[in-house]
């Protein structure tokens, strides 16, 4: 379960040399496995939260960002991806600091699960009755424990220390005595001590996902690589660039930036790290920031076959926020045609216009259900809003704010999305319903009802990802993290027949 990080107390930065001067010591981990001793008391009673400070004794740079940020997350809803590299370029964070910050930031948001597990043997008191801002310094200290090299003398001592900083100072003891009971016990033991029964809910513990998306998963899955493909949420994604088609080539565009071609997408190229906001292509417009799969998803609306002459009207029923009308809108310069990009928040609109400035493409502010268009569109895309279970690698926080009941609130929507589409779309025209989640109830569901109820004919899309394989036994298509690199994106192509009227 090693992170790859070894403590602070080897190399680093100055402040973490000094928090490491003025560590107690502690015992050394205990290999026994046997029940933990519990702390007695905890606090609970709500108080106004006091970020620590960077010049409290003991605390270095990099944990107190990371505390910060998870207080962000948890008061604010915040995204951790959003904030995190803004704030460590506005401290000056760089290098060593900055992969360390990222690594307990980001490990302690994914793994709140099994964090609270561990936290809760250790406590007399249920965590929900944990004080938040002592319980975010206790998630952050147990990551280091449990998943990555750092020294079990130094979590316990900075967690210790950023309780006192938050204001918390009675429940330094608390805090010490649960850390102290985490370390004595190997981290694989602790796995061990609390891993449920039964084959999905160990996989989904193990790999740190609340039940119901590991079983959402095994739905398409089945048990065979449901591990393999929980794993892969962990990992850390590379960066996706997609060169507009017209002004660079993907092959330019690698050679450019020091990346790859993507292996599936002709205009994508991968990066496996870095600010892509640095790169002079993505600052002049000939590249943006997107993932393989959804580069794929915009393409085979463009390369989706239709019957009848193709008269160069396409439609984008949920354009927000831009990325596949603009791959879309400079594939319609190409050829072209012409672009209706559909949102109805009028923020995310302006950020289409933002992201198809210069290219055929109309951005109109309206309900996707009801926009208020002629029909008679060539290609139509519905990229439905969905819970995005596909992307849960690029939001660390994202798989415990969800809630399985999101999806069941999402389905009229998709639904109704899905038949607008199809009501738009002229006789013989393609309609491709895409999400960003493997649920089967946001894709294939809606899917067979469109074509049970509304009459819709679904044709094979396959062919639109080759040399893609492994992408399920439908005619649609589901890519996946662990088979193709790719956010697990989810697309069918509908065909409205010739004797539908719109």
């Amino acid at each position: 379960m090693s992170g790859g990080f070894r403590s602070r107390s080897k190399k680093g930065s100055d402040e973490a040399a000094k928090a490491n001067s003025q560590r107690p010591s502690s015992p050394k981990r205990s290999a026994s496995g046997q029940p933990p001793r519990k702390a007695s008391s905890a606090p609970t009673q709500q108080r106004k939260e006091s970020a620590p400070s960077f010049d409290a004794p003991g605390l270095d740079k990099p944990r107190v960002l990371a505390y910060e940020i998870l207080t962000r997350v948890r008061k604010d809803d915040a995204y951790a991806n959003l904030i995190l590299p803004k704030a460590l370029r506005q401290r000056k964070i760089i290098e060593r600091d900055a992969a360390f910050t990222t690594e307990i930031t980001y490990g302690t948001l994914r793994t709140v699960g099994v964090l609270d597990a561990v936290i809760g043997k250790c406590s007399s008191r249920p965590v929900k009755k944990i004080a938040p801002e002592v319980l975010d310094a206790l998630r952050l200290g147990a990551y280091q424990l449990l998943y990555t090299r750092v020294e079990p003398h130094a979590a316990v001592d900075t967690t210790v220390r950023l309780v006192e900083a938050s204001g918390n100072e009675k429940a330094k003891g608390f805090a010490n005595a649960i850390m102290r009971t985490i370390s004595r016990t190997k981290p694989e033991q602790w796995i061990e001590q609390l891993t449920p029964d039964g084959e999905i809910a160990a996989a989904a513990f193990r790999n740190a996902h609340p039940l119901w998306i590991a079983e959402s998963f095994s739905r398409v899955l089945g048990l065979g690589d449901l591990e393999e493909a929980l794993a892969a949420d962990s990992d850390r994604p590379t960066v996706h660039l997609v060169a507009r088609p017209g002004e660079l080539s993907a092959e330019e565009l690698a050679l450019i930036t020091g990346g790859e071609e993507g292996p599936w997408s002709p205009y994508a190229v991968r990066l496996p790290s870095g600010d892509p906001g640095d790169l002079e292509p993505v600052q002049q417009g000939l590249a943006s920031v997107q993932d393989e799969g959804s580069q794929l998803v915009a393409r085979s609306v463009v390369e989706a076959p239709v019957e009848g002459t193709d008269n160069g009207r396409w439609l984008d029923l949920c354009a927000g926020p831009g990325g596949k009308a603009a791959l879309i809108g400079a594939l319609a310069g190409i050829d072209g045609a012409h672009l209706d990009a559909v949102e109805s928040s009028k923020h995310r609109a302006k950020l289409v216009e933002n992201s198809t400035r210069g290219l055929p493409v109309t951005v109109r502010v309206a309900d996707g259900r009801d926009p208020g268009l002629d029909a008679g569109y060539d290609r139509v895309l519905v990229d439905a809003p969905c819970s995005g279970l596909g992307s849960l690698r690029r939001r660390p926080e994202a798989r415990w704010r969800k809630e399985e009941s999101d999806i069941e609130g999402l389905n009229p929507l998709q639904f109704e999305l899905l038949t607008s589409a199809l009501n738009l779309v002229r006789p013989g025209g393609v309609v491709v319903y895409a999400t960003c989640s493997p649920d089967v109830r946001e894709t294939r569901m809606i899917v067979d009802k469109a074509v049970t109820e509304l009459g819709a004919v679904e044709i094979d899309a396959h062919e639109l990802v080759a040399p893609m394989t492994e992408v399920g036994h439908h005619k649609s298509v589901q890519m996946w993290p662990h088979r193709h690199g790719t956010d697990a994106m989810f697309f069918a192509v509908l065909r409205k027949a010739e004797s539908q009227q719109a």
